[in-house]
């Protein structure tokens, strides 16, 4: 079990934003949350990286519970997470290989480290020739995958990301698809959230819908 999620709610003001969610993720699964703009797909990854903490309820990601984590061991969580966002949030004032880099300074690795894992990931999301490069030099496409590449450089146990395509054009967001489905092939765990139907027929796995406040499993015609 990678996350599970117990009688889940989620609140602001009164005003229900996810209600009574039970979940579980297992290694090795990928799995699409689908969901109009709003429906709470970003809350329940904030609620896996515990950047929100559940009204009532108990999520557990790994060895960490929304129960006990302190302030201090959140970091920790984060460290076994690879997080990819929508809008990129690339530092623009550093190369591609330093913001891929700096995932790994920050936990204190060495440098014959640093360089080796940060050649490996930017070949698995084909832009080792791209490593000098600054990010405004880059197309969207080849900025997610520097987020991609940011995200499993620390060797995570789960992907999550949240509207990875919603910023690019169709041709490109298969391909970013393509590469989620490779790196999850090779045994890491990715949770995709996307209001993008079309996209998530061409996905595998299981495909969660978020509507009215609830999560449930769904078949998408073809």
């Amino acid at each position: 079990m990678l996350v599970k999620f117990e009688d889940v709610s989620v609140s602001f003001d009164r005003h229900s934003i996810l209600r009574d969610i039970n979940l579980l993720i297992e290694p090795g699964d990928f799995v699409s949350f689908v969901g109009e703009s709003g429906s709470g797909k970003s809350s329940l990854l904030r609620l896996m990286y515990m950047d929100l903490m559940p009204t009532n309820g108990v999520v557990t990601v790994g060895e960490f519970s929304s129960k006990t984590i302190t302030s201090q061991q959140v970091p920790f969580l984060r460290r076994k997470l690879g997080i990819v966002f929508q809008d990129f949030k690339l530092m623009e004032d550093r190369n591609v290989y330093d913001n891929v880099a700096f995932a790994l300074h920050v936990t204190g690795a060495s440098s014959n480290e640093i360089k080796k894992k940060v050649v490996t990931v930017l070949t698995q999301v084909g832009l080792s020739h791209k490593r000098n490069a600054m990010p405004h030099q880059l197309s969207g496409g080849e900025q997610q995958r520097v987020c991609i590449a940011r995200a499993l450089v620390n060797e995570p146990f789960l992907i999550l990301a949240d509207e990875p395509t919603g910023n690019l054009d169709p041709g490109t967001s298969l391909e970013i698809l393509k590469l989620l489905l490779d790196i999850n092939h090779k045994g890491t765990a990715v949770l995709m959230t996307t209001h993008n139907y079309d996209l998530v027929r061409k996905a595998q796995g299981k495909i969660m819908q978020i509507k009215d406040w609830q999560v449930r499993e769904v078949q998408l015609k073809q």
